[in-house]
């Protein structure tokens, strides 16, 4: 089973990425991901830059509408995550126990779901959609497109 974990600050953002962090925490956390590694668990990983740099896209009413632009102080946004693969959500809280996290930090773990935890109909209706996409990919030669192009 594939899960996410997410890292949550404990005081939001803290300024520019790649600010904030001292040499004895980050070589803490470089072996906790070296472990992630060597036990072949890790799929993927990154860190996040802070939420001033980003923006939020709210649906209100079924139409995008960009929501307090780039999010200063933004509380609970991850600041960085893991995906891990192993047998199940006992194991994956004890690799998140685990991770050097400072004071006031916290790890979200969430289950990634997998095709076969979908309905029946619903596994044929996204087979069918995959289907047109490869068949449109070919007569495509595997161009990509800017949201928004034509």
């Amino acid at each position: 089973m594939r899960f996410m974990m997410w890292l949550i600050p404990g005081a939001g953002e803290s300024g520019a990425p790649g600010s904030g962090f001292d040499t004895a925490g980050v070589d803490a956390m470089a072996r906790y991901n070296q472990a992630l590694w060597r036990a072949g668990v890790l799929l993927a990983l990154d860190g996040l830059c802070p939420p001033s740099m980003g923006a939020r896209v709210f649906f209100a009413g079924g139409r995008p509408e960009l929501v307090d632009g780039p999010r200063a102080g933004a509380v609970d946004a991850p600041a960085g995550y893991w995906i891990i693969d192993v047998a199940s959500l006992d194991e994956a809280i004890a690799w998140a126990s685990r991770c050097p996290a400072a004071a006031g930090e916290a790890i979200e773990v969430q289950r990634v779901q997998e095709f076969a935890d979908l309905a029946a109909d619903v596994r044929q209706a996204l087979a069918r959609d995959n289907d047109e996409r490869v068949d449109d990919a070919k007569q495509d030669g595997l161009r990509r497109h800017p949201v928004g192009a034509s």
